[in-house]
């Protein structure tokens, strides 16, 4: 017996394998890094692990990239942050639903998305 995972997602069917279509995954992880961050390093290997649990939109921005000073302002001596908010195509903004600074579990980063997902089921 098939039993659905807790969070929703679409699926289109192919010959091989159940794919998760992008655009109707319920939320938006974005990491503020940087090279040589070992924290840096920690949060992308427990977001690795949230990613095997569940479907999620997931990008890393390098504050140091010329074209992300914006953020290197913000952020320069904060990193790592994750953003979690919904998943949309809109722009990236400081009014992130959720932030997560410096050292952070899995499972706040469960518990954030949760959140998320609850907040838009409810709208």
């Amino acid at each position: 017996m098939y039993n659905a995972p807790t969070s929703i997602i679409s699926c289109t069917t192919s010959e091989h394998a159940m794919q998760p279509t992008l655009a109707l995954r319920s939320a938006r992880l974005t990491l503020f890094t940087r090279v040589n961050c070992g924290l840096c390093d920690v949060a992308k290997s427990r977001l690795m692990e949230v990613q095997q649990r569940r479907t999620i939109d997931y990008s890393e921005i390098d504050i140091d990239a010329p074209e992300q000073k914006q953020w290197k302002n913000v952020y320069d001596y904060d990193v790592p942050v994750l953003h979690v908010d919904k998943n949309s195509t809109a722009k990236l903004t400081l009014d992130a639903a959720k932030k997560l600074m410096h050292r952070f579990t899995v499972e706040e980063v469960e518990k954030a998305l949760d959140e998320i997902e609850h907040q838009q089921s409810s709208s």
